[in-house]
């Protein structure tokens, strides 16, 4: 088990329609509690041997540390990249209602 409950988790992906609906397969699946879609971004970045830019939306995805793995392949299975960025980052502490919300959101016989 982790030292943390609670994480975001945050992924790019080639357009809003693909981060719109990767963001609400997760919700709808009890797999995040929310997730968020900011873009366009310009992402610049070294890919075989070459540095290129790209439009990129990115979706963040607020969940459990349990609830992480399913997620991740989640985000793999249903992503248009070769290696799509899939990072998770531990929330150490917030408000606790939010949180609970959070729990309760992605627990599977919710």
């Amino acid at each position: 088990m982790t030292e943390f409950e609670h994480v975001q988790v945050v992924t790019t992906t080639d357009s809003a329609e693909s981060a719109t609906s990767l963001a609400r397969s997760a919700v709808e699946g009890r797999l995040a509690a929310c997730a968020q879609v900011f873009g366009p971004l310009c992402s610049v970045y070294r890919w075989e041997g070459r540095v290129d830019t790209a439009q990129e939306w990115r979706v963040v995805l607020k969940t459990t540390a349990a609830a992480y793995p399913e997620l991740e392949a989640h985000i793999k299975d249903g992503h248009g990249y070769e290696v799509p960025e899939v990072v998770m980052l531990p929330i150490t502490a917030g408000n606790p209602a939010y949180l609970e919300w959070i729990t309760a959101e992605t627990t599977q016989n919710a």
